[in-house]
């Protein structure tokens, strides 16, 4: 079969897609990520969802709030001072201090990194988790030290 050259309407639509795909990519801008006033650098960026869930690196994340990530099997613990997270990939039952928590979602890998919601971390460590999908802007503060004065619920998980 000989090789024919694409309409001029075939042309034309492929042009408006790849305009509208570079356009998109563009004006997309990555999710930061604030620790306390500090930004959170981390080789996998925060995960987004068009149903305004925020998920972050599991251990970067426990590292900038000063906790200790350790794993026993398939078992990931975090513990920071009193408090504990112990979670599984791929498993929505956790533990909160010993006490079983149900997870929305499950936690999940990306490029090897765990990837949380912001609930679980809020509820574990008693800190403030929100994500402002308007300035694509995830701030988590601990009481005391950020500008948090009293812990609220997080608006995202």
């Amino acid at each position: 079969m000989p090789y024919r050259l694409p309409s001029r309407q075939t042309f034309a639509i492929t042009i408006a897609v790849a305009l509208l795909a570079s356009a998109m990519l563009a004006v997309a801008r990555p999710v930061v990520i604030d620790v306390d006033g500090q930004r959170l650098d981390s080789d996998v960026p925060a995960i987004t969802t068009a149903a305004d869930n925020a998920y972050v690196p599991l251990r970067s994340l426990a590292d900038a709030l000063g906790a200790e990530t350790t794993v026993d099997g398939e078992n990931i613990y975090v513990t920071r001072a009193h408090e504990s997270l112990r979670i599984r990939v791929g498993d929505t039952r956790a533990a909160i201090n010993g006490e079983p928590f149900t997870l929305k979602h499950a936690p999940f890998r990306v490029r090897g990194r765990v990837m949380i919601g912001l609930k679980p971390i809020a509820q574990a460590f008693d800190v403030r988790a929100t994500y402002d999908t308007r300035t694509a802007r995830i701030d988590i503060l601990t009481p005391g030290i950020g500008q948090a004065g009293s812990v609220s619920p997080p608006t995202a998980q």
